[in-house]
């Protein structure tokens, strides 16, 4: 495990096969690699370029199970953040953030004593449908307390380790994470907009992509498996 040096910001991202888009991905990320902000790549057991891509454009590229919560707990095991006051930011190798994301995100948990949160998201898609959907997904956020993974959620160290980190689980790590982080605060929205990929409404159909994944949403609070859930997920 690496010394820690210091770092206010870790930001943690797993993948698993994304050399078509990657490069392009972690090139935007670049001005941020500085004296306080790192970006971790856990990779899951790419059988594509993905780790030849990535190892040039991260500050540590980290191996791990593959598994979306294993990746991120491996990733955050190793980050290289200070022991007090550090952050760690979970983002989606299809989501691009704001430019001044550090500053918001420091600066509004500071000013709002929070510990926890997540961006408001905007689809890439141009497709009208789009902008219900991502309105939709904010405001409901905002209403049940729950972030998901496409929102860039971001959470103190302490809070991360006092949780227990991600649960491992193969689906809805992510809401599984912020009903538990949420039974401590309610979650900091920033109305600032990440950027997440429509592709996957896009490819396999809007309407559809709607459906399954409230679907989804429902069977798993009705306590469904989560290990059944996924071989139905897209």
């Amino acid at each position: 495990m690496k010394k820690n040096v210091g770092k206010k910001l870790s930001i943690i991202i797993p993948v698993i096969n994304e050399a078509g888009s990657l490069e392009t991905f972690l090139v935007a990320l670049q001005f941020c690699r500085n004296t306080q902000c790192e970006i971790i790549v856990v990779d899951g057991g790419s059988s594509d370029q993905t780790c030849a891509i990535a190892k040039p454009l991260c500050d540590h590229l980290l191996m791990s199970e593959a598994g979306r919560a294993k990746q991120m707990n491996f990733g955050a095991a190793h980050a290289s953040v200070s022991d007090t006051g550090s952050i760690f930011l979970f983002l989606h190798a299809d989501t691009i953030l704001p430019l001044n994301f550090f500053e918001l995100i420091v600066k509004e948990m500071q000013i709002k004593n929070k510990s926890w949160g997540r961006f408001n998201v905007s689809l890439s898609g141009e497709k009208l449908i789009f902008r219900f959907i991502e309105n939709l997904m904010n405001l409901r956020s905002c209403i049940t307390g729950i972030a998901t993974g496409d929102q860039a959620i971001f959470i103190s160290k302490e809070l991360f380790e006092q949780s227990g980190g991600f649960p491992d689980i193969p689906l809805m790590e992510d809401i599984a994470l912020s009903k538990k982080l949420k039974n401590n605060q309610r979650p900091l929205c920033i109305s600032k907009r990440v950027v997440t990929s429509s592709r996957r409404w896009e490819q396999y159909g809007i309407w559809r992509t709607i459906i399954l994944m409230w679907r989804l949403r429902l069977a798993y609070f009705f306590g469904a498996n989560p290990a059944e859930l996924k071989k139905r997920y897209l």
